[in-house]
């Protein structure tokens, strides 16, 4: 059973991308939907390793619906909570402080989906 917050986040999601993606005239946000889940399916680096760095990404650039998205196929994909306390010190290195309440937030979600699979 997932928590409320990770219920809707997905729900939303889900809503949402399905009336993006069923607008007529809409070959751009459709092709670029499509490069995204190309580019984090695994090649050299793993699919772990891609949404580890996507992660980074989403953390500096402060998207936290995009950190949430991330830390779900981080946790999908085995990550632990070190790994992911790692990630958290190098999107702040590179972002700086004001990544801060990003983390907090970030690391809020991940005990959220580390309990719910730890309640089934």
């Amino acid at each position: 059973m997932e928590s409320d917050k990770i219920d809707r986040f997905n729900e939303y999601r889900e809503l949402m991308n399905e009336r993006l993606l069923a607008a007529p005239n809409n070959k751009i946000l459709k092709r670029i939907f499509s490069v995204d889940t190309l580019a984090y399916m695994d090649g050299a680096l793993n699919s772990k390793t891609k949404e580890l760095l996507g992660l980074v990404a989403s953390m500096v650039l402060r998207c936290d619906d995009c950190i949430a998205y991330h830390l779900q196929q981080c946790y999908k994909h085995g990550a632990t909570t070190n790994e992911l306390l790692e990630v958290f010190g190098i999107a702040n290195l590179v972002g700086g402080s004001i990544v801060i309440p990003h983390t907090r937030r970030a690391l809020e979600f991940w005990e959220e989906l580390n309990e719910t699979s730890s309640a089934t």
